[in-house]
């Protein structure tokens, strides 16, 4: 069909896929520089649901989604990409804590990230709530689907944790083989470690979780708010 370009999900979007980007780390001695923290939704149609149904791309909407990334964001090394914005996502990388661990983002999601731990902290203080990650990914260089669909980790503004503990159900093996995913009647939070509290702190700053998704994604979660929002104190 022209209108649709079937696709398989090569494995989860993050970790263990191919190699971490490299960041320039905040300079020494610089003051942290503090954001208001503003709620936001997801913008609807950057959602991969909105643009893949049934394993099936639509161009046109996909299409739109990476026009809006590359022009906030930067090109991901693609002629469609590069149309829009000459300068880099990598360009624009840098590394900040999460949880205590290190993470290579773009450098405009770092306030809505930020914002998130601080909503963890402050919410998810319960023993029901509470989740310890132990490995956390964000920049890639190299796409983790096939065909035409580009992983938003090679933006910079997608984060995987721990895999192992929060599988991804629809990508191809091994990941589908977890015991979490072979219950099928169990829901996406059923099938991830990760608590609804942490859920809900990013979906409140702007981020889409993949457990939502086709894919059942459980580890990753991505950006798709409005950068602009958070704003300097």
């Amino acid at each position: 069909m022209a209108a649709a370009i079937a696709l398989l999900a090569a494995g989860p979007s993050g970790l263990g896929g191919g190699p971490v980007a490299e960041a320039k780390e905040p300079a020494r001695g610089k003051k942290a520089k503090s954001y208001e923290c503003r709620v936001q939704s997801p913008q609807k149609f950057l959602k991969r649901r909105t643009f893949v149904q049934k394993g099936m791309l639509n161009p046109k909407k996909h299409a739109k989604a990476i026009r809006y990334l590359a022009e906030h964001y930067g090109h991901v090394e693609t002629e469609e990409t590069r149309r829009h914005n000459s300068e880099s996502a990598y360009s624009q990388a840098t590394t900040v804590q999460f949880m205590g661990l290190p993470i290579s983002v773009h450098e405009k999601i770092a306030p809505a990230l930020h914002c998130v731990e601080k909503r963890i902290r402050s919410t998810c203080t319960r023993k029901s709530r509470r989740y310890t990650p132990r490995a956390v990914g964000g920049f890639r260089t190299a796409n983790s689907y096939r065909g035409a669909e580009i992983s938003n980790h090679l933006f910079g503004i997608a984060i995987d944790i721990d895999p192992d503990r929060n599988p991804c159900c629809g990508c191809v093996d091994p990941w589908p083989t977890s015991p979490l995913c072979q219950e099928k009647k169990r829901s996406a939070y059923e099938r991830t470690a990760l608590s609804r509290c942490w859920i809900k702190a990013f979906e409140r700053y702007g981020f889409d979780w993949l457990g939502h998704d086709d894919l059942e994604d459980t580890m990753h979660f991505e950006f798709l708010g409005n950068p602009d929002r958070f704003k300097k104190k």
